[in-house]
């Protein structure tokens, strides 16, 4: 694939997002589902990955264009990644300048519609994501013990990764 147009991909996802993961649903649609150049499985990877790594959520585009275009893809998702950060001025002039009820507005209109896309993802991607039901159960309680207690998230991941070395 063209790094040119993998980083346009790439940036559509991440500008259109406002969370980590709220461009899964993006890339999944353009790098699985319409160009066939990734697969559910490496989408599932560089995502397990940017979980297990330190930095910010979103670090997954750098791995996915790295599984698509090699190093010269890794550039791009990252630099997909950092070109929303320069509308940051922008923004914030437009809210100094009075205009911040309408960007307000604009910007919960797309966390909502966000959360539904990452919804949606998550249900496309989980038959590959948990191939079993017993990786199934262990999914649920990592969910629930990360809901309704207080355990460090990576206690969660380092317990459930043991377990998954288990049941495998």
């Amino acid at each position: 694939m063209n790094v040119a147009v993998l980083y346009l991909l790439l940036l559509k996802a991440t500008v259109t997002s406002f969370s980590g993961f709220g461009s899964v649903p993006l890339i999944r649609d353009d790098l699985v589902v319409h160009r066939a150049v990734l697969t559910d499985e490496q989408l599932n990877n560089a995502i397990a990955i940017s979980q297990a790594s330190p930095g910010p959520l979103g670090i997954y585009v750098a791995i996915v264009g790295y599984a698509v275009a090699g190093l010269p893809g890794a550039v791009v998702g990252t630099l997909a990644l950092a070109t929303p950060a320069l509308l940051a001025v922008p923004i914030f002039r437009a809210v100094q300048r009075g205009q911040a009820t309408e960007i307000r507005a604009g910007s919960t209109g797309v966390v909502i519609v966000s959360c539904v896309l990452m919804m949606t993802s998550a249900f496309r991607l989980a038959p590959q994501a948990i191939p079993s039901p017993a990786f199934a159960i262990l999914a649920a309680a990592g969910f629930v013990m990360l809901a309704v207690t207080r355990l460090p998230p990576i206690a969660v991941i380092a317990v459930s990764a043991a377990l998954g070395l288990v049941l495998r």
